[in-house]
C-alpha cells in the first residue's frame, strides 16, 4: 500500500531520514536513495512487531503537504508490503492427530520456537510456494 513518507535529505555527512506520519514514532535512515525502500519496510516491520497496534490507511498527501513541521525535505511515497507485518494475534482452536502435533512440536523445538509461531510459518511457507 502506497504511504507518503517525509524524507529529510542527507549529504556526505548524514544519512537521508525518513518520517512516517501515519506510524507514529516511526523512523528509517539510508545513505543511499536506492536503500530507502528497504530501509522503510524494515523500519515497519519493527514497528508493528508486536501486533499491538493496528495499522492505518495513509493518509493523503495533500493534507501533508501543507503542514508546517515538514519543511526542508521531500514527500515521496513508499509501497509498504502490509503482508509482512504481524498483526494482532488471533487465538484459534484447531483439531489435529495427536501424532502430527507431537511432530509439529519437535519441529518446534529444534528451531526453537513456538507451536503456534512455527504453525504460522508453515502456513506462510505453504501459502506462498502456490
Amino acid at each position: 500500500m502506497l504511504y507518503p513518507l517525509y524524507v529529510h535529505v542527507g549529504d556526505a555527512k548524514h544519512s537521508h531520514g525518513v518520517t512516517f506520519p501515519d506510524f507514529p514514532g516511526c523512523f528509517a535512515a539510508a545513505d543511499e536513495w536506492e536503500d530507502l525502500p528497504s530501509a522503510v519496510q524494515e523500519a515497519v516491520e519493527a514497528h508493528f512487531s508486536d501486533g499491538d497496534e493496528s495499522v492505518p490507511e495513509p493518509t493523503p498527501l495533500e493534507r501533508l503537504a501543507h503542514d508546517p513541521q515538514y519543511e526542508g525535505g521531500v514527500w515521496m511515497l513508499f509501497d509498504i508490503d502490509l503482508s509482512r507485518i504481524n498483526g494482532k494475534a488471533v487465538r484459534l482452536n484447531i483439531s489435529l492427530p495427536e501424532r502430527l502435533v507431537q511432530q509439529i512440536d519437535e519441529a518446534a523445538r529444534e528451531r526453537r520456537m513456538s507451536r503456534s509461531a512455527f504453525l504460522a510459518l508453515a502456513a506462510e511457507h505453504e501459502m506462498t510456494a502456490r
